[in-house]
């Protein structure tokens, strides 16, 4: 794999994040957003939720590009960082917890992705 793909796919998985996090952050715009077939249709054309899709089509996009071009097994890995970018961002952005046993499930993705990282590199 070269830097350009994982460039490639470090930026497919930071705009999945965006797009998760516009979801959110739109939804905490509304009190009840599920309480009524209506309140479902305005929450759809939300600029966040519609942002927030716009992301997550350019990124399936991006997506289909990388995986033809990178063995899945690589790339899939590679992209689970956004469980972690999600955890640090929501903590930030969201005031959201931060424990030492989320903080411990980070460290074991990247020691996952490390490992999966490695072995395609002595295969």
């Amino acid at each position: 794999m070269s830097f350009m793909q994982l460039i490639l796919i470090l930026a497919n998985t930071l705009m999945l994040v965006t797009g998760q996090f516009l979801w959110k952050y739109g939804l905490m715009q509304r009190d009840k957003p599920f309480e009524s077939l209506r309140s479902i249709i305005e929450l759809m054309f939300s600029p966040y939720i519609i942002g927030g899709l716009f992301i997550y089509a350019c990124a399936t996009v991006l997506w289909l590009y990388i995986v033809s071009k990178v063995d899945l097994g690589l790339a899939y890995p590679i992209q689970s960082l956004a469980y972690i970018i999600s955890i640090v961002g929501a903590y930030y952005i969201f005031n959201e917890s931060l424990s030492a046993l989320k903080i411990t499930g980070c460290l074991l993705i990247l020691a996952g992705v490390a490992c999966i990282g490695l072995s395609a590199r002595y295969s």
